[in-house]
């Protein structure tokens, strides 16, 4: 298995509670989740063939309930 590279990250405290809640339901660390969510983002850029998404300015919308 590949080193994995460690990466300092902030983010604020309800990004972090909101992440936390969606890795739980998904049976996910927080480390994992983010880490799912980030390999997704880019796999979709790599299949849409660009850099940034055309909804960009739009803020994201989490259901968490």
């Amino acid at each position: 298995m590949a080193e994995k590279k460690q990466v300092p990250l902030r983010l604020s405290e309800k990004l972090y509670a909101d992440i936390a809640a969606w890795a739980e339901d998904d049976f996910r660390s927080v480390n994992g989740q983010i880490e799912y969510l980030l390999t997704e983002c880019v796999r979709q850029r790599k299949k849409d063939g660009k850099y940034v998404g055309e909804m960009i300015d739009v803020p994201p919308q989490f259901d968490l309930h």
